[in-house]
């Protein structure tokens, strides 16, 4: 074999650990999966190929996030605005974190958030899950086993196989979460509050902010026990790109308007962090 294939399969063996290896299923068989020539195979003969950026597709046709949603995502973050999001969130999951535990990330987009958990646990495992080829491709290069998957179906993943779960942003599935989760494993949500951007609403239409989205969040999760709950406030000083960019990153980008702004505006970027733990 020549040196280009050598490396070809190491980069695939460092997106795909062994922890990250040993959870996933087939999800046409539910069986294992093993490594092998550039793919995953169970023991039933089902095959994906591991794409040569280093992620894995499961569910076949998957739009997700568009390529320019997913740039301006990884523009906007690349900026550090939320990074006392992040370093929150890689708290709580690393709080009871076992040394070699596996961390999945449903939805987990650019990886950006996981990465976060990962810098503070490097002995940890990353697994993420979302239907943008165009952000797990950037999250495979973080080194996060990325894996295409629609979050509303049955998850490719064993039962009880996750350390921490965590959903930044992202759409739920309480049964997959709760089946997917360890008995005293940790399920960290993250959602926006009702203020957040609310500076920005004078200069352009966004999406709003469900009332009481809390109360519908925990009667979703009914099966899991709140542990904690945190509110971050980010106060932002954006420039009129990274004031289109934070607007054109996630859902607003398919309705908002085009954004047109005079110079640096000030906004408030406002979320709770939300953490459950799985009862017994």
């Amino acid at each position: 074999m020549n040196s280009s294939g050598s490396d070809q399969k190491a980069q695939t063996a460092v997106n795909f650990p062994r922890v990250a290896l040993a959870a996933l299923r087939c999800p046409l068989c539910e069986t294992p999966f093993a490594l092998a020539d550039r793919a995953l195979r169970c023991t039933s003969g089902h095959s994906y190929d591991v794409a040569k950026q280093g992620y894995v597709n499961l569910v076949g046709t998957a739009p997700g996030d568009s390529k320019e949603m997913v740039a301006a995502r990884a523009e906007f973050l690349a900026s550090g605005h939320f990074s006392p999001l992040a370093s929150l969130v890689a708290s709580e999951a690393t709080r009871d974190l076992r040394r070699d535990g596996l961390v999945v990330d449903a939805g987990t987009g650019t990886g950006y958030y996981l990465s976060a958990v990962l810098s503070r646990a490097p002995a940890a495992t990353g697994l993420g899950m979302d239907t943008s080829v165009f952000a797990l491709r950037r999250a495979a290069r973080a080194g996060i086993a990325a894996v295409v998957w629609d979050l509303w179906k049955r998850w490719p993943l064993a039962t009880a196989s996750a350390d921490v779960l965590m959903t930044v942003f992202a759409p739920r599935n309480p049964a997959e979460s709760f089946r997917v989760l360890r008995p005293g494993g940790m399920f960290i949500v993250v959602t926006p509050s009702a203020s957040h951007l609310s500076e920005l609403r004078q200069y352009v239409d966004l999406l709003g902010i469900e009332e009481d989205k809390l109360g519908r969040l925990d009667s979703s999760l009914r099966d899991f026990i709140l542990a904690r709950r945190h509110d971050c406030e980010i106060e932002l000083t954006l420039s009129p790109e990274d004031a289109h960019r934070i607007i054109h990153m996630g859902p607003n980008a398919h309705h908002a308007r085009a954004l047109h702004l005079p110079g640096p505006v000030t906004v408030t970027a406002a979320f709770v962090v939300s953490v459950y733990r799985r009862a017994s």
